[in-house]
């Protein structure tokens, strides 16, 4: 028997109108001439054809790896590990960077500090306080790279000293980010020239208004673009499976699901489940624990945790959309929204997200 945590409650959707400044034309401005700069560019160069949304040349996976137990510190400095880890990150995707290099992280540190004084200097709100001025940090997290093909991360910080502090006081982080690329579609990858860099996935956190301007600035530097990057009812299921399936070398804690049904208004579903009655269910429905797990599996999975629910409160859960899963090792919304709490299976979250990012990539 399940042990359900279950409560639902209605959410009445809001519009809101919002007007756009001329620091928003500008912007968008700025991002449509970029994004069409980088289609021709990209296209041109790889000979790529696409489609609206999706590269022809990937397909969405039907199998992923069994996660593994790994202790990413081994290969990855630990002081970098914890800025990933326990955060909540904005996702976007980001289109193959031209001229970009490792090599000259310092000098994009003073490009990008510059560009943002300058922003400011004309006008443009940050929404951070009083500053005196920004540093920008960009650093190398060697060690998160699962192939050759796949370019070493890359950490951003923007740093600020308010007006009326001290002297003598530090700096305060204020934004943070950082690009990454683990386990890329290796044919994609090498399709690419040489004069591009693919760090598909960006996760953010700090004020919209500074993510925004670094954008900008990456846009104009190396030619690329930015897009939003939801998470889909289907990634979150696929979510759900890997992180049960975590269970036996490290205690899940409970398994989270939020469903949003079709009714007027529409409806929350928080559905809680016991991580070892979800184990077992996961258990029964795999063919062999010692191969990848498909997407047959997940669904199975899914489909069993639905068909209890319904005969306990006779509600269909299928007719809804997942919209959230949250366990002790994280918790990602289809929003676009993802928290790592534990480093221990790390890569695995980030090669489904890149996955995720190079699908919806509109070239």
């Amino acid at each position: 028997m399940f042990k359900i945590h279950f409560r639902f409650f209605s959410v009445m959707e809001e519009r809101s109108s919002i007007v756009k400044t001329p620091l928003n034309n500008v912007l968008a401005q700025r991002r449509s001439n970029s994004y069409r700069r980088s289609m021709r560019s990209c296209v041109e160069a790889t000979n790529l054809g696409y489609t609206s949304g999706h590269l022809t040349a990937l397909r969405i996976p039907r199998s992923r790896r069994t996660p593994k137990s790994r202790d990413i510190t081994k290969q990855v400095d630990p002081d970098q590990v914890a800025l990933l880890v326990t955060k909540e990150w904005e996702l976007s995707y980001v289109t193959p960077l031209y001229q970009f290099r490792h090599t000259q992280l310092k000098s994009y540190s003073k490009h990008l500090s510059a560009f943002i004084v300058s922003e400011k200097q004309q006008g443009l709100a940050i929404e951070v306080g009083q500053e005196l001025g920004f540093k920008v940090n960009f650093s190398v997290v060697l060690g998160l790279a699962e192939t050759d093909e796949d370019a070493e991360t890359v950490f951003i910080q923007i740093l600020s000293r308010q007006a009326f502090a001290a002297k003598d006081d530090a700096q305060k982080v204020v934004w943070s980010g950082w690009l990454t690329c683990v386990n890329g579609d290796l044919e994609y990858l090498r399709s690419l020239p040489s004069e591009f860099v693919s760090l598909p996935l960006l996760c953010t956190r700090g004020p919209e208004s500074l993510t925004v301007l670094v954008k900008s600035w990456f846009e104009k530097t190396f030619d690329c673009c930015f897009g939003p990057l939801g998470i889909n009812s289907a990634n979150l299921q696929w979510l759900a499976a890997l992180w049960i399936g975590c269970h036996p070398n490290i205690n899940i804690q409970y398994l989270k699901l939020v469903w949003t049904l079709p009714t007027l208004p529409p409806m929350d579903v928080k559905y809680t489940i016991h991580p070892q009655d979800a184990w077992e269910l996961w258990h029964s429905v795999r063919q062999d624990d010692t191969t990848d797990v498909s997407i047959e599996e997940v669904t199975r999975f899914i489909k069993g945790l639905q068909s209890h629910f319904f005969r306990h409160f006779r509600i269909e859960l299928s007719a809804g959309s997942l919209m959230q899963v949250s366990t002790a090792l994280g918790s990602s919304h289809h929003s676009g929204k993802i928290k790592i709490a534990s480093p221990t299976y790390i890569t695995t979250i980030l090669q489904l997200l890149t996955e995720c990012a190079l699908l919806k990539m509109p070239i």
